[in-house]
C-alpha cells in the first residue's frame, strides 16, 4: 500500500462497486471522464475482478483514495492512470476526490502519492494530464505539484451546443 500522513493509495476490491456505481453515474462528472452513457453494476463488477491485471497488460492501474482518520477508513475518491505506454514510459494522470472531501488538501496529497510512485516504483520518465481550460482548481492543482502547461487544445470538448478548450499539463521526472 501506498501511504502518507492521511491517506492511503490501494488497489481496488469488490466492495468498492456500489461507490464506482455511484461515481461513475454522475452526470456532473462525465465531462471530466468522456463518459457518454451510464455504466451498469455488472460492468463495474467485472472491471473491478479485471483489475488485478498488471499495468503493463492492461495500460492501466485505478487505485482508490482512503482517508484515515482515528482508525476510521473512508473511501474519499481514486486516482487513475491511463495510456500507459512503457516503451515511451509515459501515463495519463487523472483525480476524482468525492464532493464532500474536495478542497481540504487531499487531491493534492494523492497526487503527490501517485507521482512518487510512478516515477520511483514504476521509473516512468513522464506524466502528462488534461484538464478542461475552464477547471481553474484542477489547473492549479497540477500545476502545484510541478506540471507545466504544454498545449492548448481549441474547442476539444462538447458539451450541448458549446465547446470548451482543454489544457495538457505535462511533468517530467528530472531524475531520470
Amino acid at each position: 500500500m501506498i501511504r502518507s500522513e492521511n491517506l492511503k493509495l490501494r488497489a481496488l476490491e469488490p466492495a468498492d462497486v456500489d461507490l464506482l456505481y455511484e461515481w461513475e453515474n454522475d452526470t456532473g462528472l462525465w465531462h471530466l471522464s468522456n463518459t457518454l452513457e451510464p455504466f451498469s453494476r455488472f460492468t463495474l463488477e467485472q472491471y473491478v475482478l479485471n483489475s488485478g491485471d498488471d499495468i503493463y497488460a492492461s495500460r492501466q492501474l485505478r487505485m482508490m483514495i482512503d482517508l484515515e482518520d482515528n482508525k476510521k477508513v473512508t473511501t474519499i475518491g481514486c486516482v487513475d492512470l491511463f495510456d500507459f505506454d512503457p516503451a515511451n514510459m509515459r501515463a495519463g494522470i487523472g483525480i476524482m476526490i468525492a464532493k464532500e472531501e474536495r478542497n481540504k488538501g487531499y487531491a493534492s496529497e494523492a497526487l503527490e502519492l501517485m507521482v512518487d510512485y510512478t516515477f520511483h516504483t514504476l521509473r516512468l520518465h513522464q506524466l502528462y494530464a488534461n484538464v478542461m481550460a475552464g477547471n481553474a482548481v484542477s489547473l492549479g492543482l497540477f500545476r502545484k505539484k510541478g506540471f507545466s502547461v504544454v498545449g492548448l487544445k481549441k474547442e476539444w470538448l462538447r458539451s450541448g451546443h458549446t465547446w470548451s478548450d482543454e489544457y495538457m499539463l505535462q511533468l517530467i521526472n528530472k531524475n531520470y
